[in-house]
């Protein structure tokens, strides 16, 4: 079934740190700007005719530029508004795309329901798009007040401002210091549970003018930035999210497809890194075995020995490609 190709998951190409900076596209905004797309695809290297999955297809950007080298695509996203601009974008290559709103993390299920067993390819571009920076009540936000939202699945029932308003000084401080590796996390944690004793909080300028207040503003970058990054990673589950779909997605590949990896966070490049080298180790060794072993787990290669960065002059043009990594494997017969 040609209409499903395997497209590099363009989870939303926008830098998770970069909130404060979002003003700066709104001349001639487009519903989002993916990164890093001539480096992906030359990486990625589609056959024609081949099934690429773009687990995250936001605007459909990355997947018009697989779908423009012949091969054919199953985009994926879990939010409604991207499916519904990615349909609308990619409507001229008809029957040669296949769009499902489901997250990535599910992909194995979908393939299955459409009769899928193996992928030429696969892309995963994890950030936040610019449609959900810009659409003060999706609550990701902090240029805009809105609800404290923060939800890419608007079905699912964790919210942002559920999480502040219910979650122990403990809680609140190991998300922030542990996903939002902010500094002052436990000061901040401790102010919000006394502030919300009196008044809870509901909305998104609330929230950060209270965090701004706690710890001051130094330099360009609002202070609140790395706490909004915490919250909507949490709220989204983005790292179990991720842990489980490099492993579906790479499971899914057939021998010489490559994945893709697009992220924006210490922590989920860490993670990608981390699972490429397991998973490509000819031999695993410990202290208490007398020699190294054979890795029965080995089935990828890597492509990419570090992670490719965009261009000076993408980041010129495009702000919040500025933190971007990329990196490439391909799975072993």
């Amino acid at each position: 079934m040609n209409a499903l190709l395997f497209q590099r998951p363009i989870w939303f190409t926008t830098s998770p740190l970069m909130f404060e900076e979002e003003a700066q596209d709104r001349e001639e905004f487009i519903y989002h700007r993916p990164v890093l797309v001539r480096e992906t695809i030359e990486l990625l290297a589609p056959r024609a005719g081949a099934l690429v999955l773009d687990a995250t297809c936001g605007g459909g950007g990355h997947s018009e530029a697989i779908l423009k080298t012949g091969a054919d695509v199953l985009a994926l996203d879990q939010d409604p508004d991207a499916i519904a601009e990615a349909t609308n974008r990619l409507s001229e290559f008809g029957n040669r795309v296949t769009l499902r709103r489901a997250n990535f993390r599910h992909a194995d299920r979908v393939l299955d329901e459409l009769e899928v067993g193996k992928i030429g390819g696969a892309i995963l571009d994890l950030g936040v798009s610019s449609r959900q920076l810009e659409n003060a009540e999706r609550g990701f936000s902090l240029m805009r007040n809105g609800p404290l939202d923060m939800r890419m699945d608007p079905s699912s029932d964790k919210t942002a401002g559920a999480i502040i308003n219910t979650y122990s000084e403990e809680e609140l401080t190991r998300l922030f210091r542990d996903l939002g590796e902010e500094p002052a996390a436990r000061r901040i944690a401790s102010a919000i549970v006394k502030q919300r004793k009196t008044e809870p909080f509901c909305e998104t300028l609330g929230l950060a003018r209270a965090i701004e207040k706690i710890v001051g503003r130094h330099g360009r970058r609002h202070p609140a930035t790395q706490v909004f990054q915490a919250l909507r990673m949490e709220v989204n589950d983005e790292l179990g999210a991720l842990e489980q779909g490099l492993r579906v997605v790479t499971e899914r590949l057939e021998p010489g497809a490559r994945i893709a990896v697009i992220s924006f966070h210490s922590l989920e490049d860490r993670m990608v890194k981390n699972f490429f080298r397991d998973r490509s180790r000819e031999y695993l060794d410990r202290p208490e075995w007398p020699e190294p072993r054979p890795n029965k787990e080995r089935d990828l290669l890597v492509i990419t020995s570090r992670p490719v960065e965009p261009s000076e002059n993408e980041q010129r043009f495009n702000a919040r490609a500025r933190s971007a990594k990329l990196r490439v494997a391909e799975k072993l017969g």
